[in-house]
């Protein structure tokens, strides 16, 4: 495979710096699973693992090598294997905090040009679903595509358009239907090649169904979800890239049970235009919005043109990142970490604890 399809250009070439080994080649992370990576190179598809001081020098999982991350590799003179040196910088990163009481970050996937945010038109659609994944989406720079699937169950869907724009103003918002085949034309329009795409979402939203509709075949082996539980599962609980028949790559998250946003304050805010707005207005840079004189978004809720409901959801969330922030600064560098049959991304079921099976 050209690495040109699966994204590489001038500027990730750059990245590499002038004075690379002959001995390493470039290459993209395309699956993960228990502890084992499959790399992508010019030369073709390989497995491969991580130098014991990469290992060393990480401070936590995340600055190890996950699916979308490109990476140089020693070794290839054998097509069966090879060993990551290095990650390149990531342009963009889908993470949140891990499930559980650690304070630490996950990466979801790196790289990522579009987040597909999936909703069900069904009885679990709610507005607050979408405020966290989008802060999710914002933080680590990734544009925001919102679904709204299942629209064979919904009798008025631009009524819940009008309900999203109405709270999170101007995103790009598709209706689709993964069993009846409809609006995946206007989703395709969206992924040109050499794009990195990404669905997230709960579980039972169908994020699978749509990656098979768009891979022109039944790529993950799904189930119709349960209609009594509204549950849906799905075989497959590692993340890989996945090429599209049309060009470009997409990459189907498990379904998150657990959304803790690892947020800064800017993908908030982009989350909340009208608290980003009004607190221009502020008389301090640093408001946090809560009861601080002259604030300007506590005087808009107050008024009525910032709704109660929103900045009370805009404070949680922002409570929960500054927490975050405050643990991570109290924990002390891990140093030489204690390798363990867990450790990092060593085994995806520990990671995965916080999530759901589609």
């Amino acid at each position: 495979m050209n690495l040109t399809h699966l994204g590489w250009s001038k500027a990730w070439a750059d990245l590499m710096g002038p004075e690379v080994p002959a001995d390493l080649a470039p290459g993209r992370v395309v699956s993960e699973y228990r502890g084992a990576r499959v790399v992508v190179t010019e030369s073709g598809e390989r497995r491969v693992s991580v130098a014991g001081r990469l290992e060393h020098e990480a401070l936590s999982a995340a600055d190890l090598p996950h699916v979308g991350d490109w990476v140089l590799i020693s070794g290839t003179s054998n097509p069966d294997s090879g060993v990551i040196q290095r990650v390149l910088p990531r342009r963009t990163r889908l993470a949140r905090k891990i499930p559980g009481r650690a304070a630490a970050v996950q990466i979801l996937a790196a790289n990522i040009d579009i987040a597909f945010i999936v909703l069900a038109l069904d009885s679990r659609f709610h507005i607050r679903r979408l405020e966290r994944f989008l802060a999710v989406v914002l933080e680590g720079g990734i544009r925001p595509v919102v679904i709204l699937n299942k629209a064979d169950l919904c009798t008025d869907p631009q009524a819940r358009i009008a309900e999203i724009q109405a709270s999170i103003g101007n995103v790009t918002v598709l209706v689709t239907s993964a069993t009846q085949r409809k609006g995946l034309r206007q989703l395709r329009e969206h992924i040109r090649e050499g794009q990195t795409v990404a669905f997230i979402g709960s579980s039972g939203v169908g994020k699978s169904s749509l990656v098979n509709r768009l891979c022109g075949d039944v790529y993950q082996a799904t189930i119709e979800v349960r209609e009594k539980d509204d549950k849906g599962r799905h075989t497959t609980t590692s993340r890989e890239l996945i090429p599209l028949p049309a060009g470009g790559f997409v990459i189907d998250t498990p379904g998150l049970r657990e959304l803790q946003v690892w947020a800064d304050d800017e993908g908030l805010e982009e989350t909340f235009p009208e608290i980003q707005l009004a607190a221009g207005g502020c008389r301090f840079r640093d408001c946090r919005h809560v009861a601080e004189p002259g604030c300007a978004v506590v005087a808009g809720v107050a008024a009525g043109s910032i709704a109660k409901d929103r900045h009370e959801r805009f404070l949680k969330i922002s409570r929960e990142g500054t927490d975050l922030i405050q643990r991570v600064s109290r924990q002390r560098p891990e140093g030489r970490r204690k390798k363990t049959p867990r450790d990092g991304l060593g085994d995806l079921e520990s990671e995965m604890s916080g999530d759901e099976t589609e």
